[in-house]
């Protein structure tokens, strides 16, 4: 059988290697001195649950697939058919073309065209990039067209400490505040609020055994260092999650199963902007014609 998520580029540093896939430009494997850090699936299945997808020109969902551009409606294909939304942008099952690539990094790219709900031209940019540090992403998104456009972007890791499962696991999140979902389209049900004296204050370091989330973070603060940290902290040692300031949410989803396996799995997912920001227009980026965005977050072993 090939593989579904096309052509399959390692890179590797030291210890240290990652795959990325043809198809969608997702990550596929991270680990460092045999341990793994991300959670896998065989390239020869479509990706379980979005892992390792790449979310532009929007992360998350888009409630019916309508917005509005500069007072014009929009209608995106609901590829989330059974809760009726958009989901996850428009890159995701699409081969993105290989820029270059060295021992150590890769760079993809992507076009995205213009088309039944999506007005403006977009060229977007990937490199994964391995150093003593660990693993780096960054993105570029740049306007292609002639009109300033909105968009989001995001990504959909199943971050592992190690060789252990979630449930004995404890997460550390920088995100200060939070947006209710409706339960049956997770949509945005109400105003942000904050995570204080909440189940969903992961500020400090809390267990995840037992937990059910799907939750949208926001309000991320950046540590001395200027960049946002998640962590997810095993019985000895784990990983870290670091991101641009750009990065001001993060959604948190502990699926029962993941793929083949049984419940173990959380993906903690980057976002720029939280659900449904392409109608409330909480965080979007505004991009003007020639102009380019940036953004970094990576993954760091925690020994």
């Amino acid at each position: 059988m090939g593989a579904q998520t096309g052509e399959q580029y390692e890179i590797s540093f030291g210890s240290a290697r990652a795959v990325i896939t043809e198809i969608g430009a997702g990550l596929r494997v991270f680990e460092s001195g045999g341990a793994p850090y991300l959670e896998t699936f065989p390239a020869e299945e479509h990706p379980p649950l979005g892992s390792g997808a790449v979310l532009v020109p929007w992360p998350n969902r888009v409630a019916d697939g309508r917005w509005s551009w500069n007072g014009q409606p929009q209608q995106l294909e609901c590829n989330e058919a059974e809760l009726r939304n958009a989901i996850h942008g428009l890159q995701r099952n699409l081969p993105w073309t290989v820029l270059g690539q060295q021992a150590h990094r890769i760079e993809l790219a992507s076009d995205v065209a213009v088309r039944p709900g999506w007005p403006v031209p977009l060229h977007t940019t990937i490199e994964y990039a391995l150093d003593e540090r660990g693993l780096t992403v960054t993105h570029t998104v740049r306007n292609d067209g002639a009109r300033t456009v909105p968009f989001g972007l995001g990504t959909h890791p199943y971050p592992r400490a190690g060789a252990v499962d979630r449930d004995v696991c404890r997460m550390q999140l920088a995100a200060t505040t939070a947006l209710p979902l409706t339960a049956d389209r997770l949509l945005p049900a109400g105003p942000i609020v904050p995570v204080e004296g909440t189940d969903l204050d992961f500020r400090t370091p809390r267990p995840l055994a037992g937990r059910n989330l799907n939750n949208p973070l926001g309000g991320c603060l950046p540590e001395a260092d200027g960049l946002v940290h998640h962590r997810l902290l095993g019985p000895s040692g784990g990983v870290e999650l670091w991101a641009d300031p750009d990065f001001r949410w993060v959604q948190v989803f502990t699926p029962p199963k993941f793929g083949d396996r049984g419940a173990g799995a959380v993906a903690i997912e980057p976002m720029t902007c939280p659900p449904d920001a392409l109608n409330s227009g909480v965080d979007l980026i505004s991009l003007e014609p020639g102009r380019t965005w940036t953004g970094r977050w990576g993954f760091t072993p925690l020994g």
